[in-house]
């Protein structure tokens, strides 16, 4: 029996790794996302940081990405700038890509 408990344990310690790295990537795609949409709206440096952080904190208000979309969405409606839900999910597949390569590449 104890060869089948080791093999559950050690599933349990995968699935809580994989749990752990995918809240990175997803927190850092978040954080490239609000740089991007900071760079969109012309803001400073100083000032994009603290808005990348606004778009990764908004991620905790509800479970998906439907919170973080609503935010930026209405970030860029406020600034009169054209964004569809289309358009920013697009971005946020390939910042999620980009966010996944720089996680793995801190890892390795």
């Amino acid at each position: 029996m104890s060869g089948f408990d080791d093999r559950e344990k050690s599933f349990e310690a995968k699935y809580k790794r994989d749990q752990e790295t995918l809240f990175r990537i997803t927190s850092r795609r978040n954080r490239l996302l609000g740089l991007w949409a900071a760079q969109q709206f012309g803001m400073p440096d100083n000032q994009a940081l603290d808005y990348a952080k606004e778009v990764v904190l908004a991620d905790f208000e509800e479970p998906g990405d439907d919170d973080v979309v609503r935010k930026v969405l209405a970030d860029f409606s406020e600034r009169g700038l054209e964004m569809d839900e289309q358009g920013l999910r697009k971005e946020m597949i390939r910042l999620m890509d980009e966010a996944g390569r720089q996680i793995e590449a801190e890892n390795s």
